[in-house]
């Protein structure tokens, strides 16, 4: 019976293959296309995760800022970017953000002209690409997952502004760890109660009383109009001052 090694795989009968992966890396004449194949990507998948926590390991602490690429420098929700950008250095913190236009670039540049550390963890897409000028540390991804667990490893918590499908992935997401107790002491607050004010009430008068969300779910969430308020409770998150929630499957 034929049979080969390939690395910690065993291949036999016809999944026996020609040629070596040292012939394929050695040949220049050889075929490109294994570059796009699933085996290579889990090492890029592994570059990712190995330069996001080489980069981030020593940041010390930092909030995550979420909210639209497409937000304008003229609009209210830019400016309340740049004021939670800088409130959140001057409380000792730096601001991660997903590096692009928009209410990332004005949370980036608050911190950057507050003299803090700004970081942007971007993400290769067919439009919005490049990171904003006002990022300090930059990371480009090609994977979301990996982005997203940089996200949330490295920040004390989130401060969400308003946004649209990308926005309320990270919100979600990051309210399912707090829910599974994948992670504790992860406050969420939500900047501009009006904008917010929709979803909270679906969550209340729809996902709450159909019985698919506890009350205490929605006591995770913390909307306000109050940049001071947000930061307060970062800091309290940061000083081991806010209570665990108990933990529940996500449902």
């Amino acid at each position: 019976m034929r049979s080969k090694f390939k690395g910690p795989v065993t291949l036999r009968r016809k999944a026996v293959d020609e040629g070596t992966t040292d012939q394929r890396l050695l040949d220049s004449r050889g075929p490109t296309d294994w570059v796009h194949t699933d085996p290579w990507r889990v090492l890029r998948i592994q570059a990712e995760f190995i330069e996001g926590f080489g980069a981030l390991a020593e940041l010390g602490p930092a909030v995550s800022v979420f909210g639209s690429a497409r937000t304008k420098p003229d609009h209210p929700a830019y400016e309340k970017g740049e004021q939670l950008g800088r409130a959140l250095v001057e409380a000792g913190f730096a601001v991660i953000t997903g590096g692009g236009p928009g209410t990332m670039e004005a949370a980036n540049k608050g911190a950057s002209e507050a003299g803090g550390l700004s970081v942007g963890l971007g993400i290769e897409l067919p439009f919005e690409a490049g990171l904003n000028e006002y990022v300090d540390v930059g990371i480009n991804f090609r994977y979301f997952f990996a982005r997203k667990t940089m996200f949330v490893k490295y920040a004390q918590g989130f401060v969400v502004l308003p946004g649209g499908l990308g926005t309320f992935d990270e919100l979600f997401e990051a309210l399912t760890l707090v829910q599974t107790r994948k992670v504790t002491s992860f406050p969420v607050v939500l900047l501009g109660v009006d904008y917010w004010a929709g979803l909270l009430g679906w969550l209340r008068e729809t996902v709450l009383a159909d019985g698919n969300i506890h009350e205490a779910d929605l006591e995770m969430i913390v909307p306000t109009d109050d940049v001071e308020e947000a930061v307060a409770i970062m800091v309290a998150a940061r000083e081991g001052r806010m209570p665990n929630p108990p933990a529940r499957r996500a449902e």
